[in-house]
């Protein structure tokens, strides 16, 4: 029975690295969680059928406006 008692914490102990380990290796790596840029994944939601992604659209039909518009104000002699 005291040998028992002994083991538990080991096993314990055993489990929480296992458990850290295993969570570390997701973390690890140069692999971004996404390779698409900002503005893809704008437009991706954008052309989508969920909730709010016309306002994405008009948000991002917009921010394309004024990028226009400041690449005019900055030629500008």
């Amino acid at each position: 029975m005291k040998r028992r008692r002994a083991a538990v914490p080991v096993l314990i102990l055993l489990a929480l690295a296992i458990a850290m380990l295993g969570c570390g290796a997701q973390f690890s790596g140069d692999m971004p969680a996404s390779t698409m840029t900002e503005a893809q994944r704008d437009s991706a939601i954008a052309r989508s059928e969920i909730p709010g992604s016309r306002a994405v659209n008009r948000a991002f039909k917009a921010s394309a406006r004024e990028a226009d518009l400041q690449a005019r104000l900055d030629s500008i002699p």
